[in-house]
């Protein structure tokens, strides 16, 4: 392949559908995606991809039913204790993005001290890992913060860039490519403002049965792909 995007974001769609397609509960199809959230973290660092960036829990989530959420937070926490070694092993530096505030502090703790301990190092790859995140909510958190320091004179006024520095993702270069899973057609309240030159790639399969090959697919795709950002190239 000609491109391989320095930046991809994958919405993780369909663990529910499959669980329930299958007779299992919910909570185990929660299982089999962080299962295919490693096997996404080793193809990216086999195709040197510099960034991944995960959307594992929005905002709208919590909306969800409270045994659910209570599931899966529980793997969540179990997810990050199971793979932070190997992600320190592959030099993989870990960062999570979203509301953190809504996790209870045990689960705050254990974010910080991953966080931590994946950063001894230059990495092979940055993982981002998008929990209690909407775009929505990322938008009007940094303009309460933007409207406050225009008040006290600390800017002066508001533009693109200004808005950048006060998204959480201030720290996290715009994704190249955005791979949905699970058959749906739309973004889903993921990064609203950072998606503005994104390249989608929507896939049928749901997340636990997507495969190397259907990655893959989605680079090739990508490498197809004229960006030109609004200008006219002449061809």
């Amino acid at each position: 392949m000609s491109k391989i995007p320095n930046h991809v974001a994958i919405i993780m769609d369909g663990n529910s559908r499959w669980a329930l397609n299958k007779g299992f509960t919910k909570n185990k199809g929660h299982e089999e995606g962080v299962k295919k959230a490693k096997k996404a973290v080793e193809f990216c660092i086999s195709k040197k991809i510099s960034e991944l960036t995960l959307f594992a829990f929005s905002t709208e989530n919590w909306g969800r039913e409270k045994k659910e959420v209570k599931g899966l937070l529980k793997i969540f926490v179990e997810a990050i204790n199971d793979q932070t070694p190997d992600l320190i092993k592959n030099k993989v530096k870990l960062n999570f993005i979203g509301d953190l505030s809504r996790f209870d502090q045990i689960l705050i703790n254990k974010i910080k001290t991953s966080q931590k301990d994946t950063s001894a190092y230059s990495p092979d790859l940055l993982l981002n890992i998008a929990v209690s995140y909407g775009g929505k909510w990322d938008i009007t958190q940094a303009f309460k913060k933007i409207h406050k320091d225009l008040n006290s004179k600390k800017i002066k006024k508001i533009t693109e860039d200004i808005i950048d520095q006060y998204l959480v993702t201030k720290n996290i270069p715009d994704p190249d490519l955005i791979i949905r899973t699970g058959d749906e057609f739309r973004i889903s309240n993921f990064f609203l403002w950072q998606a503005a030159y994104s390249e989608l790639f929507f896939s049928k399969k749901l997340w636990p049965d997507f495969e190397d090959k259907d990655f893959l697919l989605a680079l090739k795709e990508f490498s197809k792909r004229k960006r030109k950002f609004g200008v006219l190239t002449g061809n």
